[in-house]
């Protein structure tokens, strides 16, 4: 085949020089740009079976090639009714369920619940039974995060960290198991108090972990906060302002990433909490890298409260006096009548509530877990509401995920650290 080059092609005579130029100055006059063109936008399901998704989350995304151009999440898929069956339900059997919502902080569900419910009966625990809570509740916390971390950072490629957090939530699980009996569920909360004091060796068991934890956590700490990789995908990834995380209603790491000092542990002390010395880690710029380096430093935080409620462990009982919303003692109830009557009261019946409504929230790993109470007396509400922070968390994912790669999709739900037992209830 033969070809051509351009200095074999015969050049124009003048009359067809003139011609061409003329033709050309014409079309010039007349030029219009061109307009982009415009691609058909594809729709892409991201779950509800996706190991980033972290459960069964669904989101659809609306893709213009690699760029996100709109993001609707769709939840429900772990929906349980965990409402309506408190309903249904005595105060002290809804327990078990709580630990089915942020199923990673079981402990701390629990605590949360329990003094919703002390809220509507008016009742104060000792400083005892508030001691532990508060060990409960910060076991819970690096525990939750502990296991976000390890996710998230799987999730944009460093396997090693996921290892690292594991290995320490075995032993928190050891600990767990120790103090309740259970490794995951704990259920070892009640209504008024716990079910039992702590068990002889947990409080230097409990020492000692806090000792090994920090140096390991400083070693994810040198794998990852100046890792190249990991800055590339974090930072300037998912931007939420101070301003869109009031306005969404964001809390916990979430909340104080974007730059907003708010803590209820501080804000509106509960468990004692006032009495102990801790700070609460504020981010700048309110992006994924942030989130991650607010988790960090409130695991150091949490051990630091540890630490001081080991110190400063109090005596005495560790549940609420009342004698008539208490159980007695199992060898009364095996040796007097009035007793016997009175445990079958309170176990066929419940506890004896007022009427009203009341609403606590406590600092849970995830943010603001609040539960609503509203009774019209006796020993089962007439409606109980839970305020899950994943189900507010995630509502913020239309307004930050457009303009994004879906690369970062994975990112920005890492940083958001969510569980749908939560979000669904």
């Amino acid at each position: 085949m033969s070809t051509t080059t351009i200095h074999e092609i015969e050049a124009p005579d003048s009359a067809a020089k003139a011609l061409l130029a003329g033709q050309l100055a014409a079309d010039q006059g007349h030029f219009q740009p061109m307009e982009d063109l415009v691609g058909e936008k594809m729709i892409l399901n991201m779950g509800p079976s996706h190991p980033a998704t972290h459960g069964v989350l669904r989101v659809v995304l609306e893709m213009d090639g690699e760029v996100i151009s709109k993001a609707t999440p769709d939840v429900g898929f772990l929906h349980r009714g965990d409402e309506k069956i408190a309903e249904n339900m005595q105060y002290n059997q809804f327990v078990p369920y709580t630990d089915r919502l942020d199923y990673l902080a079981p402990l701390a569900n629990n605590v949360a619940y329990a003094l919703a419910v002390e809220k509507l009966m008016g009742w104060e625990l000792p400083a005892r039974g508030k001691a532990i809570r508060v060990l409960c509740c910060e076991i819970a916390r690096i525990s939750a995060h502990l296991l976000g971390l390890g996710a998230f950072a799987m999730d944009v490629g460093a396997m090693t960290v996921f290892l690292y957090t594991f290995t320490q939530r075995e032993y928190i699980y050891n600990l767990c198991e120790q103090l309740t009996g259970a490794r995951f569920t704990t259920s070892y909360t009640r209504v008024g108090g716990q079910i039992r004091d702590l068990p002889e060796g947990f409080v230097g068991a409990l020492a000692k972990f806090c000792d090994q934890f920090l140096p390991a956590l400083e070693e994810v700490d040198k794998l990852l906060t100046r890792n190249k990789i990991f800055l590339d995908r974090c930072k300037d990834v998912g931007i939420i302002s101070r301003e869109q995380a009031i306005a969404w209603g964001l809390s916990g790491p979430n909340l104080r990433g974007s730059g907003v000092d708010h803590d209820l542990r501080k804000a509106v002390p509960y468990l004692d909490y006032e009495l102990y010395d801790f700070e609460v880690p504020v981010g700048e710029h309110g992006d994924s890298f942030d989130r991650y380096l607010v988790r960090m430093e409130e695991m150091r935080q949490s051990v630091h409260i540890l630490r001081q409620v080991i110190k400063t462990l109090p005596d005495g009982p560790i549940n609420v006096v009342d004698a008539k919303n208490r159980l007695p003692g199992k060898e009364k109830v095996l040796m007097k009548m009035e007793e016997l009557i009175h445990h079958f009261i309170l176990v066929t019946e419940g506890l004896d509530a007022p009427a009203g409504e009341v609403y606590f929230a406590a600092e849970n790993p995830k943010g603001e877990l609040g539960f609503y109470i509203n009774s019209r007396g006796g020993g089962v509400p007439y409606r109980l509401k839970i305020r899950s922070p994943s189900f507010v968390n995630l509502s913020i994912l239309p307004e930050i995920l457009p303009g994004h790669l879906m690369s970062d999709v994975v990112a920005v739900l890492g940083s958001l650290d969510f569980v749908m037992g939560e979000c669904d209830r």
